[in-house]
């Protein structure tokens, strides 16, 4: 039995051991191959620049600058189109009417519910009545600053005063029974909210009625007692604002009184307003 070497310089392959016939081939998705690292393909990267906000500062500034123009443009000529070519608006008495067939704008309406009064400014001859004498100021233009508020004739209370002919701006208490609704005692006067001014019509005096008297010296006089007529207007005490008309009330003169005053020097005494007249029209009104 011989045995077999390999030529020389040569070497037998190991059964065992397969051929290498260079590195693997990258699988899909697996790990890359042995071998040297690749060289990048381009230079290394720059450090990233330190961005400025310099111009974005500027750039915001300046579109603030615009819209703030623009809207003082749009501002301005807003003035300009209302100040220019609208008319200021002119109050009118005739109300607007909608399709609806409402009068006026909702929730606009500034008219006083019937029956109470506006807020007034009180004038320089509003006085606050200390005595119910002070009361005929109405009759005056005067306001009273602390009589009732006139809301209506329902519950009301009231004064009449009248003038005189001989003292125009004198002014005299007319009373009326107590049993009417609307009276008022003199120490309640801050209850009345409504004054009647009973003013003397000019050239309305008849003819006088001679009646005779004694003086305070006992000496016989004879007094022309004379009948006219007075105008009746009624007021609110504490504005002095006209809320009514009472007509007309005759003053007459048919009987001599058992008292009477008069003018020394004219010798004349004029007769004072009926009173159930005044009643009459003050039922009416307060009714």
């Amino acid at each position: 039995m011989s045995d077999s070497y390999p030529p020389y310089g040569g070497q037998q392959p190991d059964p065992n051991v397969t051929p290498w016939s260079g590195p693997p081939a990258p699988q899909q998705g697996g790990y890359p191959g042995y071998g040297p690292p690749q060289a990048p393909q381009f230079g290394a990267p720059l450090p990233p620049q330190k961005k400025s906000n310099k111009g974005l500062i500027i750039g915001l500034a300046a579109g603030a600058v615009v819209l703030v123009l623009a809207i003082c443009g749009a501002g301005i000529g807003f003035v300009l189109v209302n100040g220019d070519d609208e008319p200021d608006p002119v109050a009118s008495s005739s109300p607007s009417t909608d399709p609806g067939g409402a009068t006026g704008t909702p929730g606009t309406d500034t008219s006083p519910t019937p029956g109470q009064q506006q807020t007034q400014e009180p004038s320089n001859n509003a006085v606050t009545a200390r005595y119910s004498s002070d009361l005929s100021n109405v009759c005056e233009g005067g306001q009273i600053l602390n009589a009732a508020p006139y809301n209506g004739p329902s519950g009301a209370k009231a004064y009449t005063f009248s003038n005189n002919p001989d003292r125009p701006t004198y002014w005299s208490s007319k009373s009326v029974s107590s049993d009417k609704p609307y009276y008022a005692k003199s120490a309640d006067f801050t209850t009345v909210s409504v004054v009647g001014c009973l003013k003397f019509v000019e050239g309305s005096e008849g003819a006088p009625k001679k009646c005779q008297y004694k003086d305070s010296s006992q000496k016989q006089v004879v007094i022309d007692y004379i009948s006219s007529r007075y105008t009746l207007t009624f007021y609110a005490a504490k504005t002095a604002e006209k809320i009514g008309d009472g007509g007309t009330v005759s003053a007459p003169a048919a009987r001599c009184p058992s008292f009477i005053s008069y003018n020394k020097t004219t010798m004349k005494s004029y007769a004072a307003p009926d009173s159930g007249s005044i009643e009459a029209a003050l039922d009416k009104f307060l009714s």
